[in-house]
């Protein structure tokens, strides 16, 4: 089992920053990748991004370029640098970690991020 707690969320200004961070823990060494998805109200749950245990990452396509995701080597957390906020970007953000060989995936009941003037 692996239990994953987000943190960082908030209200911010367009064009501003926010970090979320993602702690994880239990069976730290079955985690294979991490990742944050979000869920605007009335939309589907959408990837923003996901790294692998060699590090290698991925994005949504709204996201590039504004957004990076990092982690420690030994996957206690994954950190969620958000920058060039919109309006569009609000949305609940969960981060998730998904197991080696079974793919089982973990959720964490996630975290409010409001971008608004």
């Amino acid at each position: 089992q692996v239990q994953v707690v987000e943190s960082g969320g908030g209200l911010v200004q367009p064009g501003g920053s926010l970090r979320l961070s993602c702690a994880a823990s239990g069976s730290v060494f079955s985690i294979y990748t991490m990742g944050w998805y979000r869920q605007a109200p009335g939309k589907q749950r959408e990837l923003v991004a996901r790294i692998t245990s060699r590090n290698f990452t991925n994005y949504g396509g709204s996201v590039k370029g504004r957004f990076t995701i990092s982690r420690d080597n030994a996957w206690n957390t994954v950190n969620l640098q958000m920058n060039s906020l919109k309006p569009e970007d609000t949305a609940v953000y969960y981060c998730n970690a998904v197991q080696y060989n079974t793919g089982t995936t973990f959720w964490g009941q996630g975290t409010q991020v409001t971008v608004s003037s």
